[in-house]
């Protein structure tokens, strides 16, 4: 197995590891252990960590890469981070003075961070390669 693939398994299995301990921190308060704060308190301490070893593999895999790929991620994630703030701060402000009927949670906003990290990714692909 190539380095770039290893790393991108390693990147793959962190993620999926840092979203299964999110979900655990998130639901197991609610349906496995009924508000213990002792193991709430763990399980978030536990997504922490992994979340800490989803970055540093994500670092990693960054680089792993090549110069043409390094420029295409990069530029996505600065269009994704400029975005994710104007739309991020905008979309609060919308909540804020009641010009939106729901609440601005971070959930949407996470979802639009992947869409737009996606969508500049193709971009980007299709316009280097």
């Amino acid at each position: 197995m190539t380095t770039q693939k290893q790393q991108t398994l390693k990147l793959a299995l962190w993620t999926w590891s840092w979203v299964a301990t999110l979900a655990i921190a998130t639901f197991g308060p609610k349906f496995i252990w009924d508000d213990h704060q002792l193991l709430t308190t763990l399980a978030i301490a536990v997504n922490l960590s992994n979340g800490v070893m989803m970055i540093i593999a994500n670092r990693n895999y960054f680089n792993k890469m090549d110069e043409l790929q390094r420029k295409i991620h990069i530029e996505a994630l600065s269009i994704t981070l400029g975005l994710a703030v104007i739309v991020g701060l905008s979309f609060s402000l919308l909540d804020q003075t009641n010009l939106i009927t729901f609440d601005a949670e971070i959930g949407f906003l996470v979802g639009f961070i992947g869409i737009t990290y996606m969508v500049a990714l193709l971009i980007n692909r299709r316009r280097y390669l």
